[in-house]
């Protein structure tokens, strides 16, 4: 089996935490990067970006001088919409947490911090990273995906089947499906739908939404498409047949 690298960026404007948690990243993942604050993370983020990589993982603080965690979370996510986060906080501020609940946040931990607690969560956060990556080997190798226990999708034919009975999609329906199969672990916003299918972004989004509706309406009794409010659509994991 392929072995894939791993790699995080930890932002953290204490020195001693950040230490810390350098130190214990450091004996899960392959490579660890270290920013001081916001500003210095959105740096390394944009030339990480320019440069055609990625973080599989953004672990954070939330407050932090020059650019706090929430900001910083905000204009990532401009750029990566489906930018995996973990958070580190004196507190857990329930406006924060308002805020975080549509996002790709795996965890949500409490300075001081404890070890043990950490490590699972990040153990834990390591494997849904390797989860996200594994599709992409999955797809090169069969045309046959199963999408959950009920859903299969065949590659070649385009055809979605419940329990090896044929799901009947509209064009739009199987083209917004398409999209989402061709970038299973990628968030799509609904721009990119546009774009994509109806060739226009300027297109109201009620008729994207109502496509989307009636799509899960048909899958609705073992939804696999996860709505992201204010951000995309994702089929999140597969698994081979």
């Amino acid at each position: 089996m392929q072995k894939f690298k791993t790699k995080v960026l930890l932002v953290e404007d204490e020195e001693l935490a950040r230490k810390t948690l350098a130190f214990y990243l450091n004996t899960i993942f392959d490579e660890v990067i270290v920013a001081c604050d916001g500003a210095d993370a959105l740096e390394i983020i944009q030339k990480s970006f320019d440069n055609k990589e990625n973080f599989d993982l953004v672990i954070t603080d939330l407050n932090m001088p020059n650019i706090n965690g929430m900001q910083m979370i905000d204009e990532i996510l401009k750029l990566i919409p489906n930018q995996r986060f973990i958070i580190v906080s004196a507190h857990k501020n329930e406006e924060d947490l308002l805020k975080l609940i549509n996002l790709r946040v795996s965890g949500y931990f409490v300075k001081p911090l404890n070890i043990d607690n950490m490590m699972e969560m990040l153990q834990k956060a390591k494997q849904e990273v390797l989860l996200d990556k594994q599709p992409k080997v999955l797809n090169e190798i069969s045309n046959l995906i199963k999408l959950n226990n009920s859903y299969m999708y065949d590659m070649e034919t385009s055809k979605l089947y419940n329990n090896n009975i044929i799901v009947k999609l509209s064009k739009k329906e199987s083209e917004v499906l398409d999209v989402l199969i061709k970038n299973i672990g990628t968030l799509i916003p609904i721009e990119r739908f546009k774009k994509e299918i109806w060739n226009d972004i300027l297109i109201n989004d009620s008729s994207f939404r109502t496509v989307m509706k009636r799509l899960k309406d048909k899958i609705k009794d073992n939804d696999f498409i996860i709505s992201h409010k204010g951000y995309g659509y994702i089929i999140e994991k597969v698994l081979l047949k």
